[in-house]
């Protein structure tokens, strides 16, 4: 079959799914990301008591993280679809999705207006964002990678995490202005502006994504009777070191949800660092990431994926250590400086290799199953990396300490998942994951 796609040149295609990945990833995760932003910042105020500011703090954290246990559900469900109707059903449901969502929770009710109604609704609202957020990115990753050229198959799909780096600076941008209202105006209605924008920017990505052609790998797939009948059992029979793996590499997020979200509310609520200076590293350190991303993907199509990110990962384990301090001693500069090379630098080798290095351990039959479960499971801890952490906080000078200690470990742990796996890259896209099955494929049940 051709690696043409209707409607696109073999040259063009490739651009085309890596831009749709981008910017529906930027609108998946702004909607994402401004809910941590507020769960650091706004949601102990607004949908829990405040008898006690710190319960608040643990408890709104837990609403950030509540997500993550909808995520391996959600990735079950929408990987099993996108392996067996295609990648670009999965990516238009999830987008709507979180849309809707998001939308949802800028018209809630507050802990004043209607007591413990206000945090059960905003679980809920979490809830669905999870199951968006599962199917997002392994749809996006197995979109770009099976449209991918053979020797740039890191570069096109590090686009989808450049789009989640994209949603964050968008959202931290958004939230900026808000932090500078009158704490009353920003609490009585500034905090749903960035909800209630959600709807603009889902718009747009519905938009660039509903002309987006199916991948060649799947369609041609769907031509031969290929696709797999129950991916997900497929999976787990003949793929599950790989996605143990995947579990344990995806422990790296933690680095991430620290970063933004822990540090964050620990630099302005315990250290009484100002809201836009911890808000503006954020930004400043996504664009770095920007452009690090595909620098370290272009890097890993030339030497190969397991370097590039086990070095991000043994870097992020050493790095949290003097961010923290930083924070912990309110030296500005520092904290620039550390967060910078920390998450717009060192992290993105990880986080920009790992769409290619999870997607290339899959064939086309489960990529998008694999993907989704293996990252959501992993995911999971870091999702609740920031309530972990607020409740390992100490007291005095070493009191981060433990905060710093889950974080490295996690990170060497995510490392040493990696070292395990086989590498890739130069590996053509027909015969990813074929040495990891153990029945032949046509002694398989197809469709």
């Amino acid at each position: 079959m051709s690696n043409s796609t209707p409607g696109a040149t073999p040259k063009a295609a490739p651009v085309k799914a890596a831009f749709a990945s981008w910017i529906g990833s930027v609108v998946e995760y702004y909607d994402f990301f401004i809910y941590g932003t507020a769960a650091a910042l706004i949601f102990p105020k607004l949908f829990f008591s405040a008898a006690d500011p710190r319960i608040a703090s643990i408890a709104a954290f837990a609403t950030f993280g509540v997500a993550y246990i909808a995520r391996p559900f959600g990735a079950v469900a929408l990987g099993h679809l996108g392996d067996r109707y295609g990648r670009k059903r999965v990516l238009t449901l999830t987008l709507l999705l979180m849309g809707i969502s998001t939308f949802m929770i800028g018209c809630l009710p507050t802990y004043e207006q209607v007591g413990v109604l206000a945090p059960v609704l905003l679980v809920i609202a979490r809830l669905l964002q999870g199951i968006s957020a599962a199917g997002e990115q392994a749809g996006a990753n197995s979109m770009t990678l099976e449209h991918a050229p053979p020797h740039r198959r890191a570069f096109f799909t590090s686009f989808t995490l450049s789009g989640t780096q994209g949603g964050l600076i968008l959202a931290t941008l958004v939230f900026i202005p808000i932090t500078q209202m009158s704490e009353a105006d920003m609490l009585a209605w500034g905090w749903r502006i960035p909800f209630f924008l959600s709807a603009l920017v889902v718009i747009v990505g519905f938009w660039v994504r509903r002309s987006l052609p199916e991948t060649p790998a799947f369609a041609e797939a769907s031509e031969k009777g290929e696709k797999a009948a129950a991916p997900v059992y497929e999976l787990f029979r003949d793929h599950w070191a790989n996605v143990l793996r995947i579990i344990f590499g995806a422990l790296i997020s933690v680095v991430s949800t620290i970063f933004s979200v822990f540090t964050l509310s620990y630099a302005v609520n315990t250290m009484h660092i100002d809201r836009p200076t911890m808000l503006t590293v954020l930004v400043l350190a996504n664009v770095v990431a920007l452009a690090a991303i595909p620098a370290w993907a272009m890097l890993s199509d030339r030497i190969g994926r397991k370097p590039v990110f086990i070095f991000g990962a043994l870097g992020c384990a050493v790095l949290i250590w003097p961010y923290i301090w930083a924070i912990h001693e309110m030296n500005i500069t520092l904290i620039f400086v550390l967060g910078l090379l920390l998450s717009g630098v060192v992290y993105s080798a990880s986080n920009g290799i790992w769409p290619s290095l999870y997607g290339e351990m899959f064939s086309t039959r489960v990529r998008l199953s694999g993907m989704a479960i293996g990252t959501q499971i992993g995911f999971a801890l870091g999702g609740f990396a920031p309530t972990i952490s607020a409740a390992l906080l100490g007291s005095g000078p070493g009191g981060w300490y433990p905060v710093a200690a889950f974080t490295s470990v996690t990170a060497l742990i995510s490392a040493i998942a990696i070292m395990t796996a086989r590498e890739t890259y130069k590996t053509p896209l027909h015969e990813l994951g074929r040495r990891d099955e153990a029945v032949p494929a046509a002694q398989r049940r197809t469709v």
